[in-house]
């Protein structure tokens, strides 16, 4: 697509180190003004000081961030226009983003597509540096099979702000800290592995190289990606003016927690559904008496345009059928056309039906059925024909000769104890998980016994993590929330992993009664 004179000059703005509320409200008047047509196609360079963790636009601060940790640690909390995930950024790191036209770049009105091309252009701008870059869908750019950048972006109308981080040096241990994430998002062996899977560009060009350097390598690839051309330039009076009204917003608590958990929270059937494309919670109020749904709330991990989708789509269910969830999903897809990058309806539809299946749990609290995960089945499957019991080891005390063992000593010092007695009281051959390793270990050995389900026992932390593991074993599985502080809590993910975690959690007890009691019912 051949492209005018004025569409191949872009602004070049470095607007230096700046908080994040600054750099936050730069992001929406930016994207505004050019939607509007104040201002050509933009680049920008960014950084960040002091510290601060963003939160993906449809995420909630409760679900990802330790917020008592940035506290103690100066670390502001903000957050994004864009989707996607929480992540941390500091001086260390180098923030770039376009802020363009759709129809520029050649590739039309596709994230996907734009996800692509932005991303080859920081891949050639790497390459400049003598790295061997790649993209590496849905959205990172790699060196070496290493991340070194994560990117995301949002549509308002036909103007689109795409941006992206690019790792400089790493605080891995202050990352994994501040945010509310097992070391597994970076890492599937602690951070040893995460190291691994994440590079930076001193660790790859074994120095700490020049930000003009840098910055001069990315704009050459962005400018040979997208044949464009730069001119330096500086934010207008009348962008300086629109910035300290946007900071009004961005600045203040109801931004930061702008979606959060409804008051009527504890009476919302809730599910999590996990897969490459991103992360979906679904929080559904329901009246289970004229079988409708009252209320949604949908947060996560993910990418859509555009960016007013979710609030349609929570619209589009609100005093609807249960029993039209599909044929309504299905309309709604038909008449707004939504794109998600990497989630298709069916992802939307299984995670309103998971919730949703939660009013058939016969004689569970709603607190008690948001307490149970299932996967590869259904719930009434499961409890038909269930002959395995699977317990967490760090349930058991840490001082406990059998802790990294499977077996229990049932000395009444702990919940496994307990459990262990009340699966054998119904015949359950009761297994304890003594890493995640030993589970993946443990699900090729009962499918290769012939055994088709297993009852267990994890956090939800884990289940949200480890979905696809889960999903992979072919097993079906009914698994029981763990109450009071998990390794995820307590930033401890990486002794967990290996079976070293030293603190105790609590096994639910009576709901494991209730679930057990009812194995082989009809």
């Amino acid at each position: 697509m051949e492209k005018s004179e004025d569409n191949k000059t872009w602004r070049l703005l470095d607007t230096g180190v700046r908080n994040g509320a600054e750099n936050m409200a730069l992001d929406a008047i930016l994207l505004q003004e050019r939607n509007s047509g104040n201002s050509p196609n933009i680049f920008r360079f960014l950084q960040f000081s002091p510290p601060v963790v963003l939160i993906g636009f449809h995420q909630t601060v409760n679900h990802e961030v330790r917020v008592d940790y940035c506290k103690s640690k100066d670390i502001d909390i903000n957050r994004r226009i864009t989707g996607g995930g929480a992540i941390f950024f500091d001086e260390s790191q180098l923030g770039w983003e376009l802020v363009f036209n759709s129809t520029d770049l050649g590739v039309g009105r596709n994230l996907e597509d734009i996800t692509k091309k932005v991303c080859e252009g920081a891949v050639r701008g790497l390459k400049k540096l003598g790295l061997k870059a790649e993209f590496r869908p849905r959205n990172d750019v790699e060196v070496n099979g290493r991340k070194i950048s994560g990117t995301g972006g949002v549509f308002e109308n036909n103007a689109c702000l795409y941006q992206g981080t690019l790792l400089v040096e790493t605080e891995m241990e202050k990352m994994l800290k501040a945010l509310r994430i097992p070391i597994e998002k970076l890492s599937k062996r602690g951070i040893e592995s995460a190291r691994e899977r994440v590079t930076c560009l001193k660790e790859e060009l074994g120095e700490i190289t020049s930000l003009e350097r840098i910055k001069t390598a990315l704009l050459q690839g962005f400018s040979e990606e997208l044949g464009i051309e730069f001119r330096k330039d500086s934010l207008t009076p009348h962008e300086e003016s629109l910035l300290q009204k946007e900071l009004l917003e961005k600045r203040s608590d109801e931004w930061v927690h702008l979606i959060e958990e409804p008051a009527n929270y504890s009476q919302m059937l809730r599910s999590i559904y996990k897969v490459d494309g991103g992360l979906l919670r679904v929080h559904l109020h329901v009246d289970a008496k004229m079988r409708y749904i009252k209320q949604v709330l949908i947060t996560g991990d993910f990418f859509v345009d555009p960016a007013r989708t979710i609030y349609d789509l929570e619209a589009w269910f609100k005093s609807t059928s249960i029993e039209d969830l599909k044929t309504n999903l299905h309309e709604f897809f038909v008449e707004k056309q939504p794109k998600f990058l990497g989630l298709s309806e069916e992802d939307i539809y299984q995670t309103f039906n998971e919730a949703l299946d939660k009013l058939e749990y016969a004689g569970l609290s709603i607190d008690e059925a948001n307490s149970i995960f299932v996967v590869n089945n259904s719930f009434k499957n499961l409890l038909k024909n269930n002959g395995v019991l699977l317990l967490p080891y760090c349930a058991k005390l840490p001082d406990c000769e059998f802790r990294n063992e499977d077996y229990c000593a049932r000395c009444g010092g702990c919940s496994i104890g307990d459990a262990y007695d009340i699966g054998q009281e119904k015949n359950l051959r009761v297994i304890s998980i003594c890493s995640f390793e030993h589970l993946v270990e443990t699900f090729k050995k009962l499918k290769g016994e012939g055994i088709q389900s297993y009852i267990g026992c994890c956090c939800e932390a884990f289940f949200e993590k480890r979905q696809k593991a889960f999903r992979e074993s072919g097993l079906g599985g009914l698994l029981i929330d763990i109450d009071s502080s998990t390794c995820y809590e307590l930033g401890k993910e990486k002794e967990a992993y290996e079976g070293t975690f030293e603190h105790q959690t609590d096994l639910k007890l009576e709901l494991l009664k209730k679930i057990i009691r009812n194995v082989g019912a009809r």
